[in-house]
């Protein structure tokens, strides 16, 4: 199994995810919880959560991963934001629990000006909170890179590494690396030397072991831009090399690859996506036999 995968609806309930995934061809997907669009999500009931667990089980598929709806930012200044963004993630952590998904996605958030330190720090505060409240979830937080934009943490590998040793649980941390934002960031991931150079620079920040999840993500802006702008695979500036660097490295092998690509205009909601298709199945040519 390639553990290839997409973002998937969870329109009329979370338990059509994993049916949404086989048909857009995935052995892996991400879904978000709940609306990623409101504070408040829906709780997780029983029956919603044996029924996701049974159609998940038979659904062949390999791995769920959550993303945190984009709300939150773990790194605003205390007050209401700061609040709601502590409850939202509580709440995304209990209904992981509940679902029996072991990994959450989410980006580190923003200092909105108050400096990278001191971000970071509240971070790092607010996941020792955050743990300590949920201790029903067991599995691990994915930090994710990001491209720059802003005052957005994260697009330095030492900002992750900062993260996760500024913790009272650095061992309930891992990362999503997402090629789009890396090459955004500043990271020369289109070539072969490049692609080396950042892996070695990532193991010496965080660890390899550390790696436990990929964004295939094409980007439409160049190398160092700072914007996060997703482009479908091969059709942006980081071209197909970058992938089938990851794809083809035996490091990888076992690690989830999901696409968060554009999704295509006329695709019935709640229906496989064909953007995601075509995506997908070009990712699989790349791979060598």
């Amino acid at each position: 199994m390639d553990l290839l995968g997409a973002h998937v609806s969870i329109a009329g309930g979370i338990h059509n995810a994993p049916e949404r995934g086989v048909k857009t061809g995935c052995s892996v997907i991400q879904v978000f919880t709940q609306n990623s669009n409101q504070w408040k999500g829906k709780a997780v009931s029983d029956q919603d959560a044996a029924l996701f667990r049974e159609k998940f089980a038979a659904s062949g598929l390999a791995d769920v991963v959550s993303h945190d709806i984009y709300l939150i930012n773990l790194a605003a200044a205390p007050g209401d934001v700061q609040d709601k963004s502590l409850i939202a993630f509580k709440e995304e952590l209990e209904r992981c629990a509940r679902l029996g998904i072991d990994k959450i996605i989410m980006h580190p958030g923003s200092h909105n000006g108050d400096g990278e330190e001191v971000g970071i720090r509240r971070v790092c505060e607010a996941f020792d909170i955050l743990f300590s409240q949920v201790p029903q979830f067991t599995g691990k937080v994915l930090l994710e890179n990001t491209a720059g934009q802003g005052t957005n943490l994260g697009y330095k590998f030492a900002h992750l590494r900062a993260i996760i040793r500024g913790s009272a649980f650095p061992e309930r941390f891992g990362v999503c690396l997402d090629t789009c934002h890396s090459f955004a960031a500043g990271y020369p991931i289109a070539d072969r030397d490049g692609y080396k150079r950042t892996l070695d620079e990532f193991d010496q920040a965080v660890g390899l072991s550390s790696l436990m999840a990929f964004h295939l993500n094409d980007s439409k802006k160049g190398l160092g831009c700072k914007v996060d702008r997703h482009e479908h695979i091969g059709a942006g500036a980081l071209g197909l090399e970058p992938f089938r660097f990851i794809l083809n490295d035996p490091l990888f092998t076992l690690v989830p690859k999901f696409i968060e690509t554009p999704k295509g205009a006329e695709t019935p909601k709640g229906e496989a996506d064909e953007m995601d298709l075509a995506n997908l199945k070009l990712l699989r040519s790349l791979v060598e036999s």
